[in-house]
């Protein structure tokens, strides 16, 4: 009889809600259709203490999810938490192609370990979510993860439906196969027609986790590669020969050809470690975008290469902005507050482009200045390089791959208005 009466439900059509080209899955405004009771999941490994909560203000419309991530005793390594929902979701079929949509916000951007799920083909979500395909049975939870830009207000960010797979490990929510390897583990348009429950997690990496939701949506990769604020963000039809594997790629579009200071010429990995990257990934694609590069750097001194010779091609009277090479965005302005021979000195000690405090175009940057040789990205994803103070104070030194970008005309409007 409860086989009967689930075929009946999945034999159940809902309306889709296209709002602006999107088909709306979850939101928090009482909407019948998209309004799911979410509930929180703690690690329930032996020894797990990972604790989190789920909420929901009905004055702002959205939900939060809340918590940490901490290692699981037995393992030595760090737990999850997730809220999930259950529910006959809208057919999301007319969406096969593009993304998943997230309109979110968080305190803790820098945090690393946010995943998304959604579940399909399976009697039993929870089953399938616990298994990520390495049980019998537990294929159905497709994962992804994501990244959420710093800011105060909520962001839309974009996950290619072409990252999802549903064989992960459960132990560290890592894909073991890849859509782009394998196609058997992606979403496909009748997977994505019935889904029956959606997630949020935080796993894998320990820390504090907070995320505000307040829309999930589905849209059509006539759609998903349009701008948004500014950021030319990626959708799966935009991706191109040399990009690294969705599952390894940290940027939010793909690197701009034409880069500045004739670095679009360095079309290969050249000499960083650490592979396997794709051979036709050129440097800017490894250093700045590729999750498996993330602890290397472009070759030293790149910069003084006789066909880029940065120093001539800077403004000599004058300020240079220097833009992300996937989306644009003016990151650094120099000299700010120094001479031209100063921040040449400067670069020419480290063997990497070097700015100072002046010269950090601060709401662009997600930047660990916590310790000496934290990671440096962009709002857009971009890896570019590491925060190393010394004894002139902080120090943001910066692989030039990443930030020889040309701007949008927005973001160049950006940069006039910061000058």
């Amino acid at each position: 009889m409860m086989l009967t009466i689930q075929a009946l439900l999945l034999s159940v059509t809902l309306p889709c809600l296209c709002l602006a080209d999107s088909i709306v899955m979850v939101t928090f405004d009482g909407a019948s259709a998209t309004t799911h009771a979410f509930t929180e999941l703690n690690d329930p490994v032996m020894g797990g203490k990972s604790t989190g909560t789920w909420s929901v203000d009905n004055a702002g419309k959205f939900g939060t999810f809340d918590g940490q991530v901490v290692n699981v005793p037995s393992l030595s390594a760090p737990g999850f938490i997730k809220a999930a929902a259950d529910a006959q979701f809208p057919d999301a079929s007319s969406a096969f192609g593009g993304d998943m949509v997230l309109m979110v916000r968080s305190n803790t951007p820098s945090y690393a370990g946010f995943r998304t799920t959604f579940v399909s083909g399976t009697l039993s979500a929870a089953y399938a979510c616990s298994g990520g395909g390495s049980i019998p049975f537990s294929r159905g939870c497709f994962k992804a993860k994501f990244s959420v830009p710093a800011g105060e207000s909520f962001s839309e960010v974009r996950i290619p439906l072409s990252s999802f797979s549903d064989k992960w490990s459960p132990a560290t929510g890592e894909q073991t196969s890849t859509c782009a390897a394998d196609a058997d583990v992606c979403p496909t348009r009748k997977k994505i027609s019935s889904i029956k429950r959606i997630e949020v997690w935080a796993e894998g990496v320990a820390g504090k986790a907070h995320l505000e939701i307040q829309s999930i949506s589905f849209e059509a990769a006539s759609t998903a590669t349009r701008p948004t604020a500014g950021l030319a963000l990626r959708g799966a039809s935009s991706r191109v020969k040399g990009q690294p594997p969705v599952a390894s790629d940290t940027c939010a579009g793909a690197v701009q050809s034409g880069l500045r200071y004739n670095i679009s010429t360095r079309d290969t990995p050249e000499t960083v470690p650490g592979g396997p990257f794709n051979a036709s990934e050129s440097l800017a694609e490894v250093v700045c975008c590729d999750v498996r590069a993330v602890a290397f750097a472009e070759p030293r001194f790149t910069f003084a290469a006789p066909d880029i010779s940065l120093f001539t091609q800077m403004s000599q009277d004058g300020v240079t902005t220097f833009y992300d090479s996937v989306c644009g965005l003016p990151l650094f302005r120099a000299p700010m507050g120094r001479t031209l021979a100063e921040f040449q000195a400067d670069t020419n000690e480290h063997g990497w482009p070097s700015f100072r405090p002046a010269e950090v175009v601060y709401e662009n940057l997600i930047s660990d200045t916590s310790k000496s040789g934290g990671f440096v990205k962009s709002k857009c994803g971009t890896h570019l390089g590491t925060y190393l103070p010394d004894d002139k104070g902080p120090r943001w030194c910066m692989d030039l791959s990443c930030i020889a970008g040309n701007p949008t005309a927005a973001n160049s409007a950006q940069a006039s208005k910061a000058a």
